[in-house]
This record gives structure tokens, C-alpha cells and sequence, in this order.
């Protein structure tokens, strides 16, 4: 088949997800590439409140692309994961945040402003019950009909497949935790 039979869609829901690293990774790498080809960008954070390298990058590039990058973090922690940075956020506490950041993410996509939404980690946020599948259908479903949209995390609903144009599935070989290594900064956050 000739490249000549193929077409374009104006928009793509893209998931990352799996249960090994570089979700977060590829949709930095997403942002970089629409960014680069002059598209308005929000990036949207639904678990790592804690300074990581990403959002130390992304508030370094801001002022170089104006209003062409929206950044919003609006995590609280990772949920019932016995993790230190969210030691004493309540699950209210953590389902407040994850509605509130969604209701974002949502007037985000669905506004026509925005060439591509990042949603990073809401797909934990609808696995960990602070949202529903059904947000995240919602969430595809209602996007400006311009407005691309990744979904990044583990446990992707399988259900919701048939709804993504591209779906990526991070599959562990090997991963360094597993010997009782933590994570590197600037390799893992």
C-alpha cells in the first residue's frame, strides 16, 4: 500500500500505559514534539505534587513558549501506595485533587484551545477509584474534535481500547526495584 492511500485524523487519543517506566517519559516527549511543530500544549498532572525532573523542565520552557504551554499539577501522591510523600493525605484529600484536576483536564479539552491535552497518571486516578472509567470516557468523548489527547498511567481500562488510536503498553523486562534498588533521580522522576 501506498503512503498516497492513507489519510490523516484531526485528532488521536494516545494511552501510555503498563506497568514499567517511561509513560511520563514518552508524554514529555509528546509535549516536546507538538511544541515543536507550534501546537498549544496543557500538560496535566494527576499524582506527583513532589518536584520531579519533568516539572522542573516544563517551568524552565514555559516562558519560552508563552501561551503555547499550559502546566498544571494537580496531584496529591500516589493513592494507597504507602508512599511518604502522601503519608498524610486523606483519601478525601486525594479525590478532592483528582476532581478538581480532572474537571481542568476536561475544560482543557473540550475549550477548542488546545491542539493536545496530556492527562499523566489519570489513569491510576480512575484504577485507584479517585475517578471512573467513565471520567475517562467522558474525557475522550467530549474533547474538541481538534484536540489530541494522551492518557498516560498504569491499568488503562481494557475496556476503553476500541475508544484510543494509539495505545502503548510498557512491558517490564527488567527493572532495577525489583533487587530493592530505589528510584534514580533523573532517570525514574
Amino acid at each position: 500500500m501506498a503512503f498516497d492511500d492513507f489519510s490523516t485524523k484531526d485528532s488521536v487519543v494516545i494511552v501510555y500505559t503498563g506497568e514499567n517506566k517511561g509513560k511520563t517519559s514518552a508524554s514529555v516527549g509528546l509535549m516536546c514534539r507538538a511544541l515543536g511543530n507550534g501546537w498549544r500544549v496543557a500538560y496535566i498532572q494527576f499524582v506527583k505534587h513532589w518536584e520531579v525532573g519533568e516539572h522542573n523542565f516544563i517551568n524552565k520552557i514555559m516562558p519560552t513558549f508563552e501561551d503555547k504551554l499550559t502546566f498544571y499539577k494537580g496531584g496529591r501522591g500516589f493513592y494507597n501506595a504507602g508512599d511518604i510523600s502522601a503519608k498524610n493525605i486523606t483519601p478525601a484529600e486525594h479525590a478532592h485533587a483528582a476532581k478538581k484536576t480532572y474537571e481542568f483536564a476536561l475544560h482543557c479539552a473540550k475549550s477548542g484551545s488546545y491542539n493536545l491535552v496530556i492527562c499523566d497518571e489519570i489513569n491510576n486516578a480512575a484504577h485507584d477509584g479517585l475517578l471512573t472509567a467513565t471520567a475517562l470516557e467522558e474525557l475522550i468523548d467530549r474533547r474538541h474534535k481538534n484536540c489530541s489527547l494522551c492518557l498516560t498511567g498504569r491499568n488503562f481500562p481494557q475496556k476503553l481500547i476500541p475508544k484510543t488510536d494509539i495505545a502503548t503498553n510498557m512491558t517490564k523486562i527488567k527493572h532495577h526495584f525489583d533487587n530493592k534498588f530505589l528510584a534514580n533521580k533523573g532517570i525514574d522522576f
